[in-house]
């Protein structure tokens, strides 16, 4: 099946195209939803911070503008990435997911870190380039791990007190200099609900751009420990039945896929899909 949105560099100095409008992952939309002509936006004296040219949507070009701080259009709103992900098409989600994670990249590399020079555009990479030191900074990717621990039909769920309330999901942490994604994932399993698990089976990755993370997602087993909950991380933590779940993720997210997996096993059900 063709792919809607297809990621790719583009070079910003050519004219036309679409353009995405946006600023700390929120986009700029109105009634047509979140593609405006660019030359006309870039008539509208936006504060606009970089640009960058980032793939073809439908065939279509499709350019970036970053802007230094929200401003007020007519008939225009801001909405939020978590918006699109709840709300809108998959495809329009994986655009503006990657369009985010080159915008906060953008945002956060204007000036060199080693030497404090400001950074131009590399041609013909995504990338930036310090004249002074040489550097190169690319877009940046956090390695994590999410994991969904089993003991026969009951899962292991907790919240955060930064979860919405009710809701439960699985367990995450990101990878630590050094350590394996395995290894991460049996030493965040301990540290945030103190169990131990075993079989450990490695499942599906999603792109997770809240603002720049790689989810790696696994199934364990239980193999021992009562759950003891990391103070100020974990609120609280249960063993659900697969039959009697409470509030759960995003029907989009690899947290909700790694459940919906276990619970069809379990149940008979068709397999479910994650969104990659």
């Amino acid at each position: 099946m063709t792919q809607r949105w297809q990621p790719a560099l583009l070079d910003s100095q050519q004219p036309g195209g679409w353009a995405l409008v946006h600023c700390r992952q929120q986009f700029l939309a109105d009634s047509n939803g979140v593609l405006f002509p660019r030359e006309w936006l870039k008539k509208q004296e936006l504060p606009i911070l970089a640009e960058h040219g980032i793939g073809h949507f439908d065939g279509d070009a499709i350019y970036l503008l970053e802007l230094q701080q929200p401003v007020d259009m007519p008939a225009c709103s801001w909405q939020s990435l978590r918006q699109f992900m709840l709300q809108g098409d998959a495809d329009t989600f994986k655009m503006l997911g990657y369009a985010t994670q080159i915008g906060t990249w953008a945002r956060q590399h204007r000036f060199c870190g080693s030497c404090g020079e400001p950074m131009e555009h590399f041609p013909g990479e995504r990338a930036m380039h310090c004249p002074r030191c040489e550097l190169h900074h690319y877009p940046r990717l956090s390695p994590s791990m999410i994991v969904l621990v089993t003991r026969g039909d009951e899962i292991l769920l907790a919240r955060s007190p930064r979860f919405v309330p009710g809701v439960y999901s699985t367990l995450a942490g990101f990878v630590e200099a050094g350590e394996s994604v395995e290894q991460c994932v049996a030493r965040e399993v301990h540290e945030e609900v103190g169990v131990e698990i075993k079989n450990l089976q490695y499942l599906g990755s999603q792109g997770w751009p809240f603002p720049h993370s790689l989810m790696l997602g696994f199934h364990a087993e239980y193999a021992a420990g009562e759950i003891v909950m990391q103070a100020d991380e974990i609120e609280d933590a249960q063993w659900f039945s697969v039959h009697q779940l409470p509030p759960l993720p995003a029907p989009r997210s690899i947290a909700r896929y790694l459940i919906d997996v276990y619970v069809a096993q379990r149940l008979g059900l068709p397999a479910p899909s994650l969104l990659v």
